[in-house]
């Protein structure tokens, strides 16, 4: 079982990148989420192996978090390695924690391949495991911790920022925990 690839991207493109691994090159498929993340030559991908009939396949994440979501959503009856990446590109994992925690079947079926019965499977297998992507992400289960989150993501902070000072904020409640955050995003 490969776990994890690190090496020198060969080649590039918004579904999969060729890396080389001291003169062996990898296949590996990718999301559009870590495709944007990977901005530089070298490397390091945790990677889910898929062994199919025909085929032994490699799908590569940057973050832990969206190998999680991956892995969860292949065991789901009816969803394979493509429609799981397809989450995966149209979702960040706390943003599809919150899909699942909110119920919106609406949001999944924008999604490439799945229609109103695929939706609803998966969010009912799913129920309860937004709190893990949540947490994995850096965003607590908090209802007022996301609305916060949502809140600074719409006056233009990046995910990145707004994860890192919420988790250091000590606020309770929204309004207290947007304050508190913009005080912070100032001295940055």
């Amino acid at each position: 079982m490969i776990v994890g690839v690190e090496g020198t991207i060969e080649h590039k493109e918004p579904t999969f990148v060729h890396i080389n691994v001291n003169g062996l090159i990898y296949e590996v498929f990718i999301s559009l989420q870590s495709y944007a993340a990977i901005t530089k030559e070298r490397v390091k991908l945790q990677t889910s192996h898929v062994i199919r009939e025909d085929a032994q396949l490699l799908y590569g994440f940057v973050e832990k978090s969206e190998k999680l979501l991956f892995e969860r959503l292949v065991k789901i009856s009816g969803v394979g390695p493509k429609v799981a990446m397809a989450i995966c590109s149209t979702f960040s994992p706390s943003q599809f924690g919150e899909v699942i925690a909110s119920g919106n079947i609406n949001s999944l079926k924008k999604v490439p391949g799945i229609g109103p019965k695929s939706a609803g499977r998966i969010l009912v297998e799913l129920n309860g495991f937004d709190a893990v992507l949540m947490e994995q992400g850096g965003v607590s289960a908090n209802p007022a911790v996301s609305e916060a989150a949502m809140a600074l993501e719409s006056l233009g902070f990046k995910k990145e920022q707004i994860s890192k000072v919420l988790s250091r904020c000590s606020a309770t409640d929204t309004a207290g925990l947007v304050k508190e955050a913009l005080k912070q995003l100032q001295k940055l």
